[in-house]
């Protein structure tokens, strides 16, 4: 693909938002079953079901762009979610891979959030008022599951401050 115009940019976009979504797709059942915070897993749950419908929706653009979603891999997410899946192989304190759990996925939503921000917007330049909208409903989500992160990250990132606590004060009962 030359990339010669806003329009290509926006193809190349989507095709990028497209390969995300499916990366998201497959691993979130890793990131799901490594959680142990039942509020954590469904988040994680419910993304994963908005993941789908994002899938859909860009599907649906693609189709009124006579184009394939298909033809770019998402090199970014890529990393990202080979970061998290790194997380889950370790052995960690529940509260602290929820904790760095949490810390993965709201990198993979950030990213989310800059390519739905940065495609809704060459829509809204290239005059297609209802992708526009469609990609501005899904910036939307991920910004409210991003939200969502945070406020589960201030009672985890607690619970896991509190366990550093109580260790290290028992190491240093141990070490006298």
């Amino acid at each position: 693909m030359q990339l010669d115009s806003p329009h290509a940019l926006y193809v190349e976009g989507l095709q990028d938002l497209f390969s995300a979504e499916n990366q998201i797709v497959k691993a979130l059942p890793k990131l799901i079953k490594a959680a142990t915070s039942e509020e954590l897993k469904d988040a994680f749950d419910t993304h994963l079901d908005q993941s789908k419908e994002h899938i859909a929706r860009l599907e649906r653009i693609c189709g009124d762009l006579d184009i394939s979603p298909k033809g770019k891999h998402c090199r970014g997410m890529e990393g990202l979610l080979a970061q998290g899946a790194e997380l889950t192989e370790v052995d960690a304190d529940p509260d602290v891979m929820d904790a760095g759990l949490i810390s993965s996925a709201q990198h993979i939503e950030h990213y989310e959030i800059a390519g739905y921000g940065t495609v809704r917007t060459y829509a809204q330049l290239l005059g297609f008022d209802d992708q526009s909208a469609v990609l501005q409903e899904t910036l939307d989500e991920e910004e409210e599951t991003d939200l969502l992160l945070t406020e589960l990250a201030q009672t985890v990132n607690v619970a896991a401050t509190r366990n550093e606590d109580e260790s290290s004060t028992s190491r240093s009962f141990k070490a006298k």
